[in-house]
């Protein structure tokens, strides 16, 4: 039986090298142990917690995972990977190199005989205005031309000391289920009111692993992450789960 599987949120480059690697190390086993029976992979976001491509340089760093995606690929196997707001500065890299397929933006996509909406997450949903105006700076051509100017030893430093920054400040939320507020949820309702009803909406960035039932049929997923939860989600045409790998304390 063939299944899909999604992951997000890897953040691999935080809080420092000797753990990332060992997360890199943790992914690698845990997409062995899917590939055999593996359809399609979906990475939906902030598999790195910063990367910017330059013309002729990539962020050192992580090539196993890079060669697993590339192994997936080569065997025949779909790959799909997502912007998230740590790596949307990705211009062409995975696609030609590894032959990933890049989204800049959800998509809806038939599986196995369901209708899901993907997506990373970051930004969408009411409120969050702060937010929001960084992430269209981030987005901005100019802006990314003029980050290009720095030399790579000195914008993805500083980059990665100020994501590590936001980072710290941020976890202590990724443990609060704030239910029917939470930002993900209501952007769901908000495309349900416009008639976008779909069977399932996955996401990352939110952290926080949980199936939550938006009724008639309807189920909002959030992927968790890989820095504490180590989850996972699987779906096999009858049934989606949450999964976890190697369980951690």
């Amino acid at each position: 039986m063939k299944r899909i599987y999604f992951a997000s949120d890897f953040h691999l480059g935080i809080p420092n090298h000797e753990e990332s690697l060992q997360r890199e190390l943790r992914i690698i086993r845990w997409l062995n142990s899917i590939k055999a029976d593996c359809a399609e992979l979906f990475i939906v976001g902030d598999i790195f917690d910063f990367w910017f491509e330059y013309k002729l340089v990539v962020p050192k760093g992580f090539v196993r995972l890079q060669a697993k995606f590339a192994e997936f690929v080569d065997a025949g196997i779909p790959v799909h990977f997502f912007h998230g707001n740590h790596d949307l500065w990705q211009f062409g890299y995975f696609e030609k190199e590894l032959g990933v397929k890049v989204h800049a933006k959800p998509i809806v996509k038939n599986l196995l005989g369901k209708q899901f909406y993907i997506g990373h997450g970051d930004g969408f949903g009411p409120g969050q205005t702060r937010f929001k105006l960084i992430l269209a700076m981030y987005r901005n051509k100019l802006f990314q031309r003029l980050f290009a100017f720095f030399h790579p030893s000195i914008g993805i430093g500083a980059a990665n000391w100020f994501s590590a920054q936001s980072k710290l400040k941020t976890f202590d939320g990724n443990f609060t289920f704030y239910g029917e507020e939470e930002h993900l949820i209501k952007y769901c309702r908000q495309l349900i009111a416009k008639g976008e009803r779909y069977d399932y909406y996955v996401f990352g960035h939110r952290h926080l692993p949980m199936q939550y039932d938006l009724g008639e049929g309807s189920v909002y997923t959030n992927l968790g992450d890989w820095m504490g939860y180590n989850t996972y989600a699987v779906f096999d045409g009858n049934q989606f789960s949450i999964e976890t790998f190697e369980k951690q304390d």
